[in-house]
């Protein structure tokens, strides 16, 4: 009974990270590859997800070993690595909240037969993240988000099982080659880029880790924060296939393509559920996936304002007394500038997410070397380094993300 009761109070920062990880890697773009190559593209889910899990696994990893989150272990290795991620996240933030809401507004106008812009329905939903992050903090995140995203999962399980056994509604075959031009090579590295998460919640994993033992005043074995990071991180993987799997087998070659809105690109996805299950499904689906991007919006606002505040704490401590003020007023900036974005891209809402997703991607090989850096730097305990197959393999991951990034950078800029 008692160690029942220790994996719960274990279990939560997992769940949180399916929770932020469960959106616009999803159900914007493993929808878009399945509907527009089938099933060519499912290597991509496999292999970027294999690759990339090194660095997502070494934010509890550092919470267990240290007891300090990552950003702290940043600066610990170094000003220079606190400051490139700090400056890296800076730079990203603004584009990628915008991206989260602007999906989370499609699915609430679909929601609620919205008939205004996506814009003003975007400013509502920030300002009601806003007041659920002033009043209700971590407990009510932690709860909603389990929820929400074991709905989403278990309605995409139903879905992809029915969409199996009916067949495809196109072509037998299910399979189109991909082109390694640019256009091709754009849209591969948009894919991987949030595919599962950006890098940068490795971070935040950490910071609801950290959080997590407060609220309980349990402090989890490295065994125990590991399971609950793999049941979280797998299972975004096996829901990426799923996603991936239904825009094959209910899209793939009908001739129909994504718009470019937010309103009817997420109308679109909602449809392959119903699609697959029958109209009667539209209103599960559509508050599953709306509730789900909520949750992934939150998350956002509530993390990027975390690392500011954390990263004040660290630059200026005798100030500490202000740290929440910096947290709300951080968040007023974060919310003006992604409103500021919104209202630039209210009609192409997949350019949007190509830009914020292929700006991580390019980013992502920067911090999954400062992280790995940070497990295997002289501070962190021996008996929680990782082993020299992970320190292996990491080096693999980190030169496949080289690579790919390179490759872009090169045929963007000087081949096209």
């Amino acid at each position: 009974m008692k160690r029942l009761s220790s994996f719960f109070k274990a279990l939560g920062p997992g769940l949180l990270f399916a929770g932020a990880s469960v959106g616009v890697s999803h159900i914007v773009q493993s929808t878009r590859a399945g509907a527009h190559y089938g099933f060519a593209l499912l290597w991509v889910v496999v292999l970027v997800n294999i690759l990339k899990f090194p660095f997502f696994e070494y934010g509890p990893r550092y919470v267990i070993a240290t007891g300090n989150n990552l950003l702290k272990g940043y600066q610990r290795v170094g000003w220079w690595a606190f400051y490139l991620f700090l400056t890296l996240s800076l730079l990203t933030m603004f584009i990628i909240q915008a991206a989260v809401t602007m999906v989370t507004a499609g699915l609430f106008a679909n929601l609620f037969s919205w008939s205004g812009s996506v814009v003003s329905l975007s400013g509502w939903i920030l300002g009601g993240c806003f007041l659920i992050l002033v009043f209700g903090h971590y407990a009510l995140l932690d709860k909603s988000m389990k929820v929400m995203v074991l709905l989403l999962s278990l309605t995409t399980v139903i879905a992809f099982s029915a969409a199996l056994s009916h067949g495809s509604l196109a072509q037998p075959h299910l399979m189109k080659s991909f082109t390694w031009d640019l256009a091709g090579l754009s849209f591969l590295i948009a894919f991987m880029g949030w595919m599962p998460s950006p890098i940068e919640i490795s971070v935040w994993h950490s910071f609801w880790s950290a959080e997590r033992q407060k609220q309980t005043g349990y402090k989890p074995t490295l065994k125990e924060a590991l399971f609950d990071f793999h049941l979280g991180y797998w299972g975004t993987a096996i829901l990426a296939m799923l996603f991936l799997s239904l825009g094959a087998l209910v899209m793939y070659a009908t001739g129909e393509t994504f718009a470019s809105s937010a309103v009817k690109f997420t109308g679109q996805v909602v449809s392959l559920y119903t699609k697959a299950l029958g109209q009667w499904s539209y209103s599960v689906i559509v508050l599953a996936a709306s509730m789900t991007m909520l949750s992934t919006t939150i998350s956002c606002l509530d993390a990027f304002c975390r690392v500011i505040k954390e990263s004040f704490a660290i630059i200026v401590p005798h100030q500490r007394k202000h740290i929440e003020k910096v947290y709300m007023g951080w968040m007023v900036i974060l919310i003006s500038g992604a409103m500021l974005i919104i209202g630039r891209f209210a009609q192409s809402m997949k350019m949007l997410v190509d830009i914020a997703t292929i700006l991580s991607f390019l980013s992502a090989p920067v911090f999954a070397y400062i992280n790995f850096h940070t497990v295997t730097d002289e501070h962190m305990p021996k008996e929680f380094q990782p082993s020299k197959a992970l320190q292996i393999f990491s080096w693999i991951g980190l030169a496949f993300l080289i690579a790919f990034s390179c490759m872009f950078i090169v045929w963007r800029f000087f081949i096209s």
